[in-house]
């Protein structure tokens, strides 16, 4: 490739953000340091993976699931395989053209373990189930309850079990709210109604309340020649918050303006009195004309439901994304936080960021010059006493050998060395969102 050819090939293209094409499974996987033996499960991490080795944007690539089995304190494989959808089969097809069928998603955003299924999510369609060798089972509608698509950030409360989520759509209804049961039945749909068609990627819970955020990137069809992504940001549109207990409705739901933002992945929330906390990783602006990008940096917002006000705080001034807490405490009071913080300007982890938010401390696994890593993934130690006894798994990309790691690294002190890193036999491109699906009790 000709330097001019490169300098005009998006990031999400080229370097370790280009798809890989191969599906390869790898049973002889060598280690250096040592699993953890009670990490039985599997490492499951989605990313956008284009088949045609073309994309208009980052968000818009075939989904491929990249895959590590822990057993005992050995790895037993490593998988890659494209979650085989309908968009798979038909290699020219444009994503912003099926969205009436709910069959035909991308999969290519998060995947979770939810009532015993194994869920591949991309926001606009139905999930899609896969099966523990990650083969693709098939699209997955709550026995044909689901009338809209899932959003590709579900929450599940850390004390019910329930799996809390929603739909946003181009046209009405904008926004639905659903609830499913821990065992998988979908309990509740609920339209919410908000003044437009916005981009709605995630949203929050806490143990008693659902949290939406409505900010102000509208659908516009127009902006797709811009950006590959019919949706820019308004000046007009404001931005707010809406609160509505966890089994209400539209009439339920208060609203709370804010100063406009946009915010792609929350890192949690949780009550303290009447009040609400919000930790997020908080943008002024996004995909706004005539403005370049602005970094993610950790805020929290306090919502006073007692005085119908929300005040605003950051706590940080560094360029962090893709933020996780422990699964024991989504929804529940949280101390420490983990992201991915970004140190090329690329959206990839130079370092792994803790963040302390009863003192404030911080703390960094630094991965690197040539090295880049993602989404860091809390698992628990085995007879855990603290909420950051455990271990962040991601994988992590090393130039110098034009391959990827497993990275294990104890969330005591993310400042050792890694536990453990697992050598796999290719390059895991640079994606979004994983979950540790544990082996059954």
């Amino acid at each position: 490739m000709s330097e001019a050819a490169a300098e005009q090939t998006p990031f999400w293209l080229s370097g370790n953000f280009a798809p890989t094409f191969d599906e390869v499974t790898e049973t002889k996987l060598e280690v250096t340091g040592s699993i953890p033996p009670e990490l039985n499960g599997r490492y499951l991490r989605n990313g956008a993976n284009p088949q045609t080795g073309e994309s208009p944007h980052w968000f818009l690539g075939n989904g491929m699931i990249h895959g590590v089995e822990l057993n005992n304190g050995k790895a037993n494989w490593y998988r890659n395989r494209y979650v085989r959808t309908p968009m798979l089969d038909d290699p020219q097809a444009n994503a912003m053209e099926v969205l009436d069928d709910r069959s035909k998603s991308l999969a290519n955003t998060h995947i979770i373990g939810h009532a015993g299924k194994i869920l591949a999510l991309e926001e606009g369609h139905w999930p899609f189930e896969l099966s523990p060798d990650l083969e693709t089972v098939g699209p997955y509608s709550y026995n044909g309850k689901l009338e809209t698509g899932m959003t590709a950030h579900p929450k599940i409360c850390a004390e019910t079990g329930e799996l809390l989520f929603f739909a946003y759509g181009m046209v009405p209804p904008y926004l639905t709210y659903h609830r499913a049961s821990a065992d998988g039945e979908l309990l509740q749909s609920e339209v919410i109604e908000v003044k437009g068609a916005t981009m709605v990627h995630d949203f929050n819970i806490t143990r008693n309340f659902a949290i939406f955020m409505d900010l102000p990137l509208v659908w516009n069809l127009e902006n797709a020649a811009n950006t590959g992504l019919p949706i820019q940001w308004s000046d007009e549109y404001g931005a707010r918050l809406g609160v509505m207990p966890r089994n209400g409705n539209n009439q339920d739901v208060v609203w709370y303006d804010i100063d406009p933002c946009y915010v792609y992945h929350p890192l949690n929330a949780y009550e303290e009195g009447s009040d609400i906390i919000i930790d997020v990783c908080r943008m002024a602006h996004s995909m706004k004309p005539d403005a370049g990008e602005v970094p993610p940096v950790l805020y929290r917002w306090t919502i006073h439901q007692d005085k119908g006000t929300v005040s605003e705080s950051q706590l940080d001034d560094r360029a962090v994304e893709f933020p996780r807490v422990p699964d024991a405490v989504v929804g529940l009071k949280h101390r420490y936080g983990y992201t991915a913080e970004f140190g090329s300007g690329l959206p990839a982890a130079a370092a792994f960021r803790k963040y302390d938010l009863q003192t404030g401390a911080t703390s960094a696994h630094e991965l690197g010059a040539g090295r880049m890593g993602g989404e860091p993934v809390f698992v628990p130690a085995a007879g855990a006493s603290a909420e950051d006894d455990g271990y962040l798994l991601s994988f992590v990309y090393d130039q110098a050998v034009n391959r990827s790691e497993l990275v294990i690294v104890n969330a005591n002190d993310v400042t050792q060395a890694p536990v453990a890193r697992i050598h796999l036999p290719t390059r895991v491109p640079a994606g979004f969102h994983g979950s540790w699906i544990a082996d059954p009790a």
